[in-house]
């Protein structure tokens, strides 16, 4: 495609790559499998899981992006022509538009908690409260849609305005602020009274507590937390230009995307502890962002009550901005498809994706209330979203970019991209071939059969 966008900087390019990567599950699925899985010992399993999972499928995206300088559809066409490699980059196209259809939702959820923390709605709550506050909420027909509509019409106002003045630009001013009050919650946190049990569970690993189950669990939230899979890690690459190094970016991306969530569990753990709370494990995904934390951090500042009015203010804030990040990713999946493959222009395939996601998205948000009775698979349609977009489409996405990068592409191609055609070195090459074509494709299968519980079911 002529006069095709680039990031303007190698920073825009990191920065919007680990937008795209952070996101809801750095901060409410990471500290949850933390908390389940020994702290520590888990932390550390987690991030080997980084390096021998999760970075080789992102390379594999990246790769696969920048040398077709294509969408995610398109690009296997064109290294594949012919061929039903095809239907792995239409598969995380999908993935991109079936996750934004539930993530629109939960991402309007944030708004309407941040403007509770900004009116003061938490204080002189008991834990018996939150329960019913989140639930009346999401069962109203209107106000969830309203916030939702607003948080995709955000979006939207991004992507229309291209890579370079819109992406790369909100990435420059979104990342920094999301890192900046991520460092004010830590410090918070880890020096309020009674932080000390957290903190030492973040730090003290204790190696009796890894199992098999923890692996597996590692195994998965390191595949999720790079939002691998979903086309957005191959879309943005397609926008790096030649001189940027794949594998620094890459590990750049990894290191930004772990530290953020290490950097929640040591906001969670410490204000928990504060007040005196253990997480359970019925404290996942929105229970423990909308009913748990709340009535966490209004208890640990209770003899403070300006400085919990504070912490749960930037709280809400950080997961806006979490939130607002990946969703532009999502985003841009989509319409760089449509706008390439329809030879749409940009704001138009930008205003379909809009309509499209708003109108689905208030359908799963009305499964909450009015379709709460509609079931399919014995499902909510918002449940439905949710676990077929995280245990079939990502997964089985993610093992065959794998196959296809470790198996089928030529090596040459490969090597060439991430040595910028031998300007830089790439010691790791075979060892990157070998956990490829063995070692990750194995471990998602591994991952896959975990989060159908077939093990458990056998």
């Amino acid at each position: 495609m002529t006069n095709r966008e680039n990031f303007g900087s190698k920073l825009g390019a990191v920065l919007a790559a680990a937008g795209s990567a952070v996101g809801l599950g750095n901060i409410w699925r990471f500290p949850i499998e933390t908390g389940r899985n020994g702290g520590a010992a888990f932390i550390i399993v987690y991030i080997l899981c980084i390096l021998l999972i999760g970075l080789p499928v992102m390379l594999s995206e990246f790769m696969i992006g920048r040398h077709t300088q294509a969408n995610t559809a398109r690009a296997y066409q064109k290294l594949a022509p012919n061929t039903q490699w095809k239907w792995v980059g239409r598969l995380g196209v999908f993935s991109a538009f079936f996750i934004m259809c539930y993530y629109c939702v939960v991402a309007g959820w944030t708004i309407e908690y941040a403007m509770l923390a900004i009116t003061n709605q938490f204080a002189g709550k008991t834990a018996n409260d939150f329960p019913k506050i989140f639930n009346e909420f999401a069962a109203n027909p209107w106000m969830p849609i309203i916030w939702l509509i607003a948080f995709v019409v955000m979006t939207h106002f991004v992507i229309v305005k291209g890579v370079t003045k819109g992406i790369e630009r909100w990435s420059k001013i979104l990342m920094p602020l999301l890192f900046g009050l991520v460092v004010l919650l830590v410090v918070c946190a880890v020096t309020s009274p009674g932080a000390k049990e957290g903190i030492e569970f973040m730090l003290k690993p204790d190696f009796s507590k890894i199992t098999g189950k923890t692996v597996l669990s590692a195994m998965g939230q390191a595949f999720y937390s790079l939002s691998l899979g979903m086309g957005c890690l191959c879309t943005y690459a397609s926008y790096f230009d030649k001189k940027t190094s794949l594998g620094k970016t890459a590990l750049q991306v990894a290191s930004i995307d772990t530290m953020i969530a290490l950097m929640a569990g040591f906001i969670i753990f410490p204000a928990a502890s504060t007040a005196g709370y253990h997480l359970a494990p019925e404290d996942v995904g929105a229970s423990l962002l909308f009913i748990t934390l709340p009535n966490v951090f209004q208890q640990a500042f209770s003899s403070l009550p300006i400085l919990g009015y504070i912490f749960s203010v930037m709280f809400y804030l950080l997961v806006i901005l979490a939130a607002l990040t990946s969703m532009i990713s999502l985003h841009e999946v989509v319409t760089s498809y449509m706008s390439e493959e329809f030879k749409w222009t940009r704001k138009r395939a930008a205003i379909t994706e809009t309509i499209v996601c708003i109108l689905l998205g208030c359908i799963c948000s009305l499964s909450f209330g009015v379709l709460n009775d509609v079931r399919l698979f014995d499902m909510t349609i918002f449940d439905l979203f949710d676990w077929t977009s995280s245990n079939i489409f990502l997964p089985i996405g993610g093992m065959f970019i794998s196959l296809f990068a470790g198996w089928y592409l030529d090596k040459q191609i490969f090597r060439d991209e991430i040595t910028n055609y031998g300007l830089s070195s790439a010691p790791y090459f075979k060892a990157l071939i070998f956990l490829l074509r063995y070692i990750v494709p194995l471990a998602i299968i591994a991952i896959i059969v975990n989060q159908l519980g077939i093990v458990s079911l056998l």
